[in-house]
């Protein structure tokens, strides 16, 4: 009998399980006749406003494009200096150039993910050519960054603080969700993200009126009356089809985000005393493991071997991300010196893993993905 694959996500089985709810969901937009933003998107909007536990939201077409937006309605653009980090989905620092702004990319904490406050506070005292106008932290795999240092840098030096939610949905730090704590939050809503709509969406947020009324001109045109632009804007409008797909799973989120730290305690036991640095947690925050990424060792192509031997055996892995930004053929060469390499940054991308995790995961899974990786060092 073969054994069936394990993928590293599945969000196939989060439709499935959700089938009926979505289905109705997709056919009620459809019979509305409202194609474009309307009363779906309105509704989403204020549900995730309310969720989240601020003033306002406003969809995107994307996470990328909710970044831009961010940065366009804080006024940042042409010699406007946004400090982010250079491990991330590329999506980030993307966002910032097609703001007009320039990124500053600094390296993230010794043995962790997120952004180092010591290698912002350093770039801040020397920064590049500029204006420094924003901090953008990413509150990656799950895992929230260090808030209260990199707001305390943010206050002290006059910027604004634009938070990164893209895989932090239900995340929180000192017991407030990640996305409450910015000038501006941003989200995506891509379908592997802990809350995934089927195709691109995403969303900004944040609790001050004018920014609102910024986000929501600058989203469409910069209309403030149809046709009018009353600035200059871009098209990126969360699809109504989306809003009702999320407005379905958003009352799940948090039993789907539980499901995946149960799955990610599984591991944490499974896999303890294997010559590998399992994820840790940040004592004052909830990690909602959007991805469970284990660290092998950078040595003997350890990290790759394992990959292989899993990928033999069925189990799916991924690689989040294989090189950052500083480093790939489009931005090599042209965000600045880093004449130390961004260390951190540099080792995390030779020992980095993400194991299989979704909500629909199931025990017996996990444990052939415990045996697995066990084998392969025994």
């Amino acid at each position: 009998m073969t054994t069936p694959p394990i993928p590293q996500t599945d969000p196939r089985a989060g439709y499935l399980e959700q089938k009926a709810e979505i289905d109705a969901a997709i056919a009620r937009v459809l019979a509305s006749g409202h194609y474009i933003l309307g009363p779906e998107v309105e509704a989403f909007e204020a549900a995730f406003a309310a969720w989240l536990g601020v003033g306002h939201a406003v969809g995107a077409g994307s996470g990328t494009d909710a970044i831009e937006l961010a940065l366009r309605a804080c006024g940042i653009g042409a010699g406007g200096l946004v400090f982010t980090v250079s491990h991330t989905a590329v999506a980030t620092v993307a966002a910032i150039e097609r703001a007009g702004a320039i990124p500053v990319l600094v390296d993230i904490e010794p043995g962790g993910f997120t952004m180092d406050p010591a290698a912002l506070a350093a770039a801040l005292r020397d920064p590049p050519p500029g204006r420094p106008a924003a901090i953008l932290p990413v509150h990656l795999y799950g895992e929230p960054a260090d808030l209260a240092a990199i707001l305390d840098l943010a206050r002290r030096h006059g910027l604004r603080l634009i938070e990164d939610c893209a895989q932090s949905h239900g995340a929180t730090y000192r017991g407030r969700p990640t996305g409450s704590f910015g000038d501006i939050a941003c989200f995506s809503f891509y379908p592997t993200k802990n809350l995934g709509a089927l195709g691109d969406a995403g969303m900004t947020a944040t609790d001050d009126p004018e920014l609102a009324v910024l986000l929501r001109e600058l989203r469409e045109y910069g209309w403030r009356e149809r046709y009018v632009s009353a600035r200059s804007g871009i098209n990126t409008r969360l699809d109504p089809l989306q809003a009702g797909v999320l407005a379905a799973r958003l009352p799940r989120l948090a039993d789907d985000n539980a499901r995946r730290e149960r799955v990610a305690a599984r591991y944490d036991t499974g896999l303890a005393g294997l010559p590998l640095a399992l994820p840790g947690r940040r004592a004052e925050c909830t990690h909602v493991f959007h991805q469970y990424v284990v660290r092998a060792p950078g040595l003997d192509r350890l990290r790759d071997r394992l990959r292989e031997h899993l990928r033999d055996r069925q189990i799916g892995t991924g690689i989040h991300y294989p090189v950052p930004v500083h480093l790939q053929p489009a931005y090599r060469g042209r965000l600045g010196e880093f004449p130390a390499g961004l260390p951190e940054t540099t080792r995390a991308m030779r020992e980095i893993l993400s194991l299989p995790i979704y909500p629909q995961l199931g025990h017996d899974d996990a444990d052939r993905v415990i045996a697995e990786v066990r084998r392969f060092f025994e």
